[in-house]
């Protein structure tokens, strides 16, 4: 739990993609101070759509997120973000400025296509607008909790992410209920979103889930 949270929001319309890497490849780009956390022998790569409503102040926008995950020197498992695309400039400051992130501005939209989901996105001056996605998936029937695997949690329920600010390891907790989780399916992926992190291309069909709607409390930057 979270005492004063720094902000709240809701993300909306989430579809969580990830694809195994060699972990010496992920490795590499993270900071000395973290493990990588890895599943099956192998480091999980995911590139996450979604929207985020209910920012006071700020009307909703989305943001598209690629990121691994790591264990922290205290032994907590959390996400270490490669980058984040907002379609909001005020929040893409905001981030970098408050939680040191690696944000950047892009052109961004969420669209229904019969029963798909079509996320697309640009990154805007000053950053390389050759940086894209265009995704298409489509959401599918809610997992059972029976249903759910440990691969489905490790994935998934991290509440806690690392950043580095001034040389200095940080890090912020975030709290929501349990991810209300659909399975889903990849129609389309064209992106270099992934590429332009540093990692090779990912390979083949990415596991998927989709979450339609979940309400989450941010906590303060905190030095480690």
């Amino acid at each position: 739990m979270i005492d004063r949270p720094a902000m709240s929001q809701t993300w909306r319309r989430l579809t969580f993609l990830h694809w195994p890497y060699e972990p010496a490849v992920v490795k590499r780009l993270i900071p000395l101070a973290l493990e990588l956390d890895t599943f099956a022998n192998a480091a999980w790569v995911g590139l996450v759509p979604f929207e985020i409503h209910n920012i006071r102040n700020i009307p909703h926008f989305p943001e598209t997120n690629v990121r691994t995950y790591v264990i922290g020197p205290d032994g907590s498992r959390a996400v270490w973000f490669f980058s984040l695309d907002a379609d909001r400039l005020v929040a893409v400051i905001g981030a970098r400025v408050l939680y040191r992130l690696p944000y950047y501005w892009a052109t961004m939209s969420v669209t229904p296509e019969k029963d798909a989901i079509r996320y697309r996105s640009r990154r805007r001056w000053p950053h390389a607008s050759l940086h894209t996605s265009d995704i298409l998936v489509q959401p599918g029937d809610r997992y059972q909790s029976s249903e759910l695997t440990d691969h489905d949690h490790f994935l998934t329920a991290r509440y806690r992410l690392y950043t580095t600010s001034r040389g200095r390891l940080a890090y912020a907790q975030i709290d929501h209920p349990p991810w209300p989780l659909a399975h889903g399916t990849m129609l389309e992926c064209g992106q270099n979103l992934i590429d332009a992190a540093g990692l090779p291309a990912p390979e083949g069909q990415p596991l998927v889930h989709y979450s339609a709607d979940i309400n989450v409390k941010i906590g303060p930057l905190a030095m480690c």
